[in-house]
């Protein structure tokens, strides 16, 4: 009787062992299989120009939000991969939609620049003798064989306010090359060729003789 009950002990120790081993291996296949990667999001860097030592323009300035296509207004980060495809950049997205992006690179290049008597966007909703706003048909990364690059293309519209009547326009058209194949090489050259465009959108205010 007490080798039954020693043998029926032995066997139940086993039974409980192997549930513990089958409970367990859910708990182990959760560690061990690789996680599904998060989303990155992405800032636009900027290098933003020193402060102007030219004449003042005594003029308030607003700066509006492009218009764009349906497909490039949203933080979706877009790539031409090869020929007319447009696509997007997976599991990356910018921090803001791009017509926010590219409204905020420009008030800041404008701002830091300080010679208008104001600058504001169009969130602030303040009163400015100038409009600066446009089309923005291109931002996207393109790739031609291995060699990609960032294309910015922007029909700025300078707007007089108070009588809503365009006073100037141009095409402004950005070509920066990426340096290599990471993400981080990608949204640096986004950056790069934002630095590019404020930059020659100021100097065309600047030139531009309605302004003064």
């Amino acid at each position: 009787m007490a080798a039954f009950t020693l043998r029926l002990s032995c066997s139940l120790r086993q039974k409980l062992r192997l549930l513990i081993v089958l409970v367990c291996l859910p708990l182990a296949a959760c560690t061990v299989l690789p996680q599904r990667p998060l989303s990155q999001v992405w800032i636009l860097p900027a290098q933003p120009g020193a402060p102007a030592s030219g004449q003042a323009i005594n003029r308030s300035l607003r700066v509006i939000q492009p218009g764009t296509s349906q497909f490039i207004n949203s933080s979706r980060i877009a790539v031409q991969p090869q020929g007319a495809e447009i696509t997007v950049y997976s599991g990356s997205r910018w921090s803001d939609s791009v017509p926010i992006l590219v409204r905020n690179r420009l008030t800041q290049e404008l701002r830091t620049d300080g010679r208008f008597t104001s600058v504001s966007s169009d969130e602030d909703n303040l009163q400015a003798d100038f409009e600066l706003g446009g089309d923005l048909t291109s931002f996207q990364g393109i790739y031609s064989g291995k060699k990609g690059e960032v294309l910015i293309q922007f029909d700025a519209r300078l707007v007089q306010t108070s009588e809503r009547r365009v006073i100037a326009s141009r095409r402004f058209v950005i070509h920066q090359p990426i340096s290599g194949s990471s993400m981080n090489e990608v949204v640096e050259a986004f950056g790069q060729a934002s630095d590019r465009l404020a930059a020659d959108i100021l100097r065309w205010l600047e030139n531009t003789s309605a302004m003064r």
